[in-house]
């Protein structure tokens, strides 16, 4: 096993950077195998990484951070899923709230502790068994996550497995965050999305159940303000941004049926989140899928910095 020291990223002795050719990122697997780095030619394509220490105090996400259990919020502090219920503190040091006090993201990146499986040059894997009782606590369905982040010169992929190690079915609506940004003014940036299913939204930002069509996008930022969920019509789709010849690509490529843009009107980064269910699944139970025990689910996706 080849582990490349990072020094002063919060510590984390097995932190680990994987390159190729001009490209190469840093994830740290003692805090939630959160990515904190992404770059081509030297040049960050991720945004708010500028202070870990003061993002893991307040439990923000940064970076590229998994999501687990769910990704988004719910809509209450109660769900119940595979015949077993559940009730989340309203305040708690390992889970994030939203505006309106409302469960966000699951356990929090700088409270899961992955074990480091493999590193090379250009690739790293940990798992993180989900059997311990905080965790049980906050999602009570016993299974093994994987995490693979692969780098080559151009693009990072990263695959994540979940396997159902328990005696129960184990319900899917994990999700990434990652945060992105290019040079110059974001109104400049130029953005691509697909054709999607547009995700109405209630007063808390929870879906309603009802969606319409959404015709896509490929125009400047501009003015545009988004915190929008969106349902896939195909398999797989692509979203970017592109500014002065650069662009950053995100391609949903397998298990990954739903999607976030956000990208508020005063910040100079969007995301483009995969998701393997809506916002609010775990209570909804719209879109959301069951691992039967021994079974695993995989999903992948691609970041891709490019020419434009």
């Amino acid at each position: 096993m080849t582990q490349t020291p990072i020094p002063n990223l919060l510590g984390d002795p097995h932190a680990v950077r994987v390159s190729a050719g001009d490209t190469d990122a840093i994830f740290l697997p003692s805090f939630g195998m959160i990515g904190v780095s992404l770059k081509k030619d030297g040049v960050e394509a991720l945004r708010r990484v500028d202070n870990l220490i003061v993002a893991a105090a307040a439990n923000r996400t940064v970076g590229i951070p998994f999501l687990f259990p769910f990704a988004n919020r719910l809509a209450d502090f109660q769900y119940e899923a595979a015949g077993r219920g559940v009730r989340l503190p309203p305040h708690s040091l390992v889970l994030r709230y939203d505006g309106n006090g409302l469960p966000m993201h699951g356990m929090m990146w700088p409270h899961l502790k992955w074990s480091l499986v493999e590193s090379t040059e250009s690739a790293v894997s940990a798992q993180l068994d989900w059997s311990h009782p905080q965790g049980l606590a906050v999602f009570p369905y016993p299974c093994q996550l994987t995490l693979r982040a692969s780098i080559e010169a151009g693009s990072l992929m990263i695959e994540t497995s979940l396997k159902a190690t328990g005696d129960i079915d184990v319900p899917v609506s994990f999700g990434f965050h990652p945060y992105f940004g290019l040079g110059g003014d974001r109104a400049n940036w130029h953005v691509r999305l697909p054709k999607m299913r547009h995700l109405k939204l209630d007063a808390r930002q929870i879906p309603t159940g009802a969606s319409e069509p959404y015709p896509g996008l490929n125009d400047t930022l501009g003015i545009r303000s988004f915190d929008d969920g969106f349902a896939l019509l195909e398999p797989q789709a692509t979203l970017s941004i592109a500014y002065s010849g650069h662009q950053i690509a995100v391609d949903l490529l397998d298990g990954y049926t739903h999607t976030q843009v956000y990208a508020p009107h005063d910040q100079n980064y969007i995301a483009f989140e995969p998701m393997t269910a809506p916002a609010n699944a775990l209570i909804s139970g719209d879109g959301l899928r069951l691992v039967s025990p021994g079974d695993t689910f995989s999903a992948k996706f691609r970041i891709r910095l490019d020419k434009a």
